[in-house]
């Protein structure tokens, strides 16, 4: 028997004034997934999520959580979840320790058992040893660890993660990525939004890609590229586009990404060929990524830090 979804979205649309926010959005997130929501800016991410919060009101369609109307049981929702937002929102001035037993406080979560999960989830997150330090003495990745502490404080059935990497050094993204993974591996349901394209695969079981408020591409992250993009990519500077044409195949794909010229073939020999006819040296040569079918179901360059 298929079990309920934590998150289940059919035809939910937005609009704001004139413009649609989302159109038709269908969606769902079954409990102990990771669930990845790529697009670009206006998408309709932000939407969506506030939509879940029931902070954003939306216009059509129906959207359940928990089974559960966020418009009707947005109280109730919220104390089920807990969420990464973009911004830490920490109080500087106090330190680890008192803005989590503030925020404990806030979430309705008894003194010693809010104390005893602070200490145990600092030491999941390297903490530990800045449980006194004030806010303003942590650097950014250990703030975005904190955020991580402050989520998980009432146990959360659903996670949701908004953008929860963007500006981080990648020792601290492959850090954040561990104990993301960890949390999946327990049964957590988490739901995360981010314009890293090789997070979304390391992390996503399942990945819905959102193009204008509706949903434009969807399954697990390999499943989307053998379907939107197979092949190998050779990626050549953007002014041998002359020298490359006479040899491309009809089944082969051109595309330019910033200042360069890239072409999709079947297989790695292809672009071999490619570069002893035409007398040039790719730049790079790869096998096709979740960037490739991202590229070509938005046609949007990626920003990493927007």
């Amino acid at each position: 028997m298929t079990s309920t979804p934590v998150i289940l979205a059919r035809g939910v649309a937005k609009r704001f004034g004139t413009f649609d926010a989302l159109t038709s959005l269908d969606l769902e997130v079954h409990s102990g997934q990771c669930v990845g929501l790529l697009g670009p800016n206006g998408a309709g991410k932000s939407t969506f999520i506030g939509c879940l919060y029931g902070v954003v009101l939306r216009t059509g369609g129906t959207l359940n959580i928990f089974g559960l109307d966020p418009a009707k049981n947005a109280r109730e929702i919220k104390g089920r979840i807990g969420v990464v937002p973009q911004e830490n929102a920490l109080d500087e001035g106090l330190t680890v320790l008192e803005n989590m037993r503030i925020y404990a406080r806030f979430g309705g979560i008894p003194k010693a058992r809010a104390d005893a999960r602070i200490d145990r989830l600092l030491d999941h997150m390297s903490l530990e040893a800045k449980r006194d330090a004030t806010i303003k003495t942590l650097s950014g990745g250990m703030k975005r660890r904190l955020t991580f502490v402050r989520a998980l404080l009432a146990d959360p059935e659903l996670l949701i993660l908004d953008e929860p990497t963007t500006g981080l050094d990648p020792s601290v993204r492959h850090l954040l990525w561990e104990k993301v993974t960890e949390l999946r591996n327990e049964g957590k349901t988490i739901l995360v939004t981010t314009h890293y394209m090789h997070e979304a695969e390391v992390l996503c079981d399942r990945i819905f890609i959102l193009d204008q408020g509706r949903v434009v591409g969807v399954g697990a992250p390999r499943e989307l590229i053998e379907r939107e993009a197979p092949g190998f990519v050779g990626i050549f500077p953007r002014d041998s586009e002359a020298l490359l044409q006479p040899h491309l195949q009809p089944t082969w794909e051109l595309f330019h990404q910033a200042h360069q010229c890239c072409i999709r073939a079947p297989r790695f020999d292809d672009l071999l060929d490619l570069q002893r006819l035409s007398g040039l040296t790719a730049l790079q040569l790869r096998p096709t990524n979740l960037e490739d079918v991202y590229l070509k179901l938005t046609g949007s360059e990626l920003k990493d830090h927007e």
